[in-house]
């Protein structure tokens, strides 16, 4: 269909904002997840500009997390605000537009600085992943405002500074933020063609602390209880629940010591992917068996740490006319959209586990992420600031996808 005067008026205003002085303003800043400092100077700034929309800004606190040290002690880790705004709290249609702030690159990190590559695109940290998504969301929501549409419609935005280490301050923040919504946009970044992700594989990561007795090794070794071993021998039980749904990647042992010393203490680093709501059950089910069972053998204490903080996020049907409805949306603006399943997590995962329909790549179009080859193409600024205006638009015209 065409678009209607007020719609090509609203994405006019959405191409021709300063997105890309926005970007490269923002992707200065070190915000790296751990780095408090420069999370808080990005939040101070997204909170400046997120005040041009109406409604009431708010820096929330994260939730208390802890982290297993090498050691096996648990300590808290600290991580930064949260920028949450809410309009129009009691209009008819709710929707949920997020994002996060933080990057990968941490303060130490050496890929520091910006620079325009031959083909014209941006090299920097964060210009796609997601500075770049952050400040079309802005430009999108800005132009909504400025139509008649938006009395009918009531959001909230939720950027978060935690994504990239899973979200774990911010989880239940998300989980409230997304009930009750008719549908959610999450500014992820889109593949360099334009491809979204469709259904999502879950993400879940455990800390295993065994905890065993120390012995000499020449001496008395019977008298000790490895924990190495242990470890090492939940990680080879575990890999045989591997899968065509389900991943598991034991990533890393922490322990042990001199070599003529039984160690009795490891931590087994452990990532599981499972594609569905049963895989990750099944995957639940077999990690608690295979640590009471290597518990019991090697006479070991497992202490699990952890949990999927990433549920799987399959296509149901409200999640498939979201994608249409953004699908018919590209058509009217000369673009061709299109999705495919992936491996990797985002808070659309959270969100979708609320029974909210999510598309979570409305970002920029972009690549390279999470190394220091990442860059944007900034002509996917305007080009996805008008996909957001028109299909927030016609999902106020219709309340639903």
């Amino acid at each position: 269909m065409a678009l209607n005067g007020a719609e090509t008026k609203a994405c006019e205003a959405a191409a021709s904002a300063p997105m890309l002085d926005q970007v490269q303003t923002w992707a200065a800043v070190n915000s790296g997840s751990r780095n408090l400092a420069g999370l808080r100077t990005m939040a101070g700034l997204l909170a400046d500009a997120f005040s041009a929309l109406p409604g009431a800004l708010e820096l929330v606190p994260p939730d208390p997390v802890n982290v297993v040290d090498a050691d096996g002690s648990v300590r808290a880790i600290e991580h930064g605000d949260h920028l949450l705004l809410t309009v129009r709290p009691e209009a008819p249609v709710q929707l949920l537009f997020t994002g996060h702030y933080d990057t990968v690159f941490g303060a130490d990190h050496s890929f520091q600085t910006l620079r325009w590559l031959e083909d014209s695109r941006l090299n920097g940290p964060g210009t796609a992943d997601m500075k770049g998504g952050l400040a079309l969301m802005l430009a999108a929501l800005k132009a909504v405002e400025t139509t008649p549409a938006a009395a009918q419609l009531g959001y909230q935005v939720l950027i978060d500074s935690d994504e990239e280490v899973g979200s774990p301050s911010s989880a239940a923040l998300i989980a409230r933020s997304a009930r009750g919504k008719a549908a959610a946009f999450t500014y992820e970044p889109a593949l360099p063609d334009g491809t979204l992700a469709g259904a999502r594989a879950g993400s879940g990561n455990f800390s295993l602390v065994v905890s065993g007795r120390s012995a000499h090794a020449g001496r008395n070794p019977e008298d000790g209880r490895n924990a190495v071993l242990a470890a090492a021998d939940l990680a080879l039980r575990l890999e045989k629940a591997i899968g065509p749904r389900l991943s598991i990647n034991p990533a890393k042992i922490d322990g042990g010591g001199p070599n003529n010393v039984v160690p009795d203490r490891a931590i087994l680093r452990i990532n599981f992917r499972p594609a569905t709501p049963e895989d990750e059950a099944r995957a639940r089910a077999h990690l608690d068996s295979a640590v009471a069972m290597v518990a019991a053998e090697r006479e070991v204490n497992i202490h699990v740490h952890g949990g999927f903080g990433r549920p799987p996020k399959p296509l149901d049907p409200a999640a498939e006319r979201l994608f249409g409805l953004v699908r018919d949306c590209g058509a009217d603006l000369g673009l061709d959209v299109a999705w495919k399943a992936t491996g990797g997590v985002c808070d659309g995962n959270n969100i979708a586990a609320q029974g909210v329909p999510v598309v979570d790549t409305m970002g920029a179009r972009g690549g390279a992420i999470h190394s220091a080859e990442e860059f944007l193409i900034p002509e996917s600024l305007p080009e996805r600031a008008k996909l957001s205006t028109l299909a927030i638009l016609r999902l106020a015209e219709r309340g639903r996808p």
